[in-house]
């Protein structure tokens, strides 16, 4: 990816490579980029696949291969799988940003950090009927009518609306398969997430950025799942904070 490179070697700041969750895409982050690009960072916000662990992580990590300076990884939701994956052994991820992300330990998958603690509204009366792929396994779209409620409760109707005609879908494999690194033990950590989460539990976030040891934790009040939608000064502000004192 020569742009990477290119936008990269115009800045004496590290690269922030953005990693959109499930249900979503890269525009998630429409947001944040603009506040990261005008204070002076280059910023790549990736097309995450949403198709399993493993391949997904690949994907990304052959992107941060393209990027020559520093880079601050962040990933959102499902997103945090696969920068825990992505980054692991990668010499110039010198932080990791987890935006309401799931922090896996090796063996964990998203699906069972989920339901670790109660209170996710995400599950089988919120999905919408699977739609089986060639392949093998299916894929999985949030229902219309719930993605407000159990996703972006402080969006407005509308906004939320258009979210949910444009989600991308994710596989079922993908939520199901274990992580097998977990980068955020070698690099420093930081979380942010909202403490009205409707899609995973702000338990669940507090016990993995406790667990990751994090550098910072951010809790916006009020916030849903999609915090960087929401509250996008606030997660740019995490995002600095780890560019600044990463080594």
């Amino acid at each position: 990816m020569a742009f990477a490179t290119m936008a990269s070697a115009q800045s004496d700041k590290p690269t922030i490579v953005l990693v959109h969750g499930a249900f979503a895409d890269a525009s998630s982050w429409n947001g944040v980029v603009p506040i990261l690009e005008k204070n002076g960072y280059p910023v790549v916000a990736v097309a995450n696949p949403l198709r399993s662990v493993k391949a997904d992580g690949d994907y990304v990590r052959s992107l941060l291969n393209t990027i020559k300076t520093p880079i601050v990884l962040v990933g959102h939701s499902y997103g945090g799988m696969v920068i825990s994956q992505a980054a692991d052994g990668e010499a110039n991820v010198k932080a990791l940003v987890y935006v309401a992300g799931f922090a896996p330990e090796a063996g964990e998958s998203a699906g069972a950090l989920d339901t670790k603690f109660p209170g996710a509204l995400l599950g089988p009366d919120t999905l919408a009927q699977p739609v089986p792929l060639l392949a093998g396994g299916n894929d999985l779209y949030v229902r219309q009518d719930k993605f407000h409620e159990a996703f972006a409760p402080d969006l407005p109707e509308d906004a939320a609306r258009l979210a949910a005609a444009t989600q991308r879908p994710i596989t079922d494999v993908a939520f199901g398969e274990p992580a097998t690194t977990s980068a955020w033990k070698t690099i420093p950590s930081w979380f942010i997430y909202g403490d009205g989460d409707t899609a995973i539990p702000p338990q669940a976030q507090a016990f993995m950025a406790e667990r990751a040891h994090a550098k910072g934790v951010v809790v916006v009040k009020g916030a849903s799942h999609v915090v960087m939608i929401s509250h996008p000064d606030a997660v740019a502000k995490v995002i600095e904070d780890a560019a600044t004192a990463a080594p």
